[in-house]
């Protein structure tokens, strides 16, 4: 039986870092993105219906191995993790002033094979399973993040803030700086995204989820941290 494809495992330079920080250009990737505001420890907030249909989408689509119907170039595959764009709330790349009045675009990849019209197919699978979710808040969208530091963040998410100033000190040696800008909003950044597959011109904090904090205990969390840069 055949091992279904598994893009941490392929591609482990955008998804396994080292615990030293390293620079990194990241090629243009599909998502299914959802994009909004408020704290993401609200419980049944904004953030946790994103959540319900970013897995609802990608679930259903890795899982038309099982129907009648698979996309043309479909193989089996481990669906990736969640990624977290973050901005607002005080958040200067480091610390957060106040949760509650951050914004975020949820997001996790999917198989090129994933096209618009795919996407359009999963939309209506996932609105006659869940019909509380709304779909219309999905997007389907083409990220070229470009130029970035990484490193991998071991522990809980509100110990973040060491790390990131450890990145940063590796930014600064290494002769770059942050490439981050708020966009004006969520949406607008979505339809940056969306645009010709470029690397768009506001680029933001980034977080990858590889553990599961239902499942595992805060201290062995690990957590991909990205940030754009460019030359000083």
């Amino acid at each position: 039986m055949a091992t279904a494809f598994d893009f941490k495992k392929e591609y482990r330079d955008l998804y396994l870092p080292k615990a030293k920080p390293a620079l990194i250009d990241v090629p243009p990737m599909t998502f299914i993105a959802v994009a909004g505001a408020g704290n993401p420890n609200e419980e049944n907030g904004a953030y946790a219906e994103a959540l319900g249909l970013l897995y609802g989408f990608s679930f259903t689509v890795k899982m038309a191995k099982m129907g009648p119907w698979q996309p043309e170039g479909y193989f089996d595959y481990v669906v990736p993790p969640l990624e977290g764009l973050w901005w607002g709330g005080g958040f200067d790349g480091v610390h957060i002033a106040n949760k509650d009045a951050l914004n975020w675009v949820s997001m996790i990849r999917q198989p090129d094979f994933v096209t618009p019209e795919v996407f359009a197919w999963a939309a209506e699978q996932v609105e006659a399973k869940k019909p509380e979710l709304n779909v219309s808040h999905a997007r389907l969208v083409r990220f070229t993040e470009g130029p970035c530091a990484q490193v991998m963040h071991v522990g809980p998410y509100d110990d973040e803030p060491a790390t990131i100033e450890a990145m940063e000190a590796f930014i600064a040696a290494s002769g770059h700086v942050d490439d981050i800008a708020d966009p004006a909003s969520g949406e607008a950044l979505l339809d940056a995204l969306d645009a010709d597959g470029t690397v768009p011109a506001v680029r933001l904090h980034h977080e990858i989820y590889l553990g599961d904090p239902r499942r595992t205990k805060p201290e062995n969390l690990k957590t991909v941290i990205r940030h754009p840069v460019r030359p000083a």
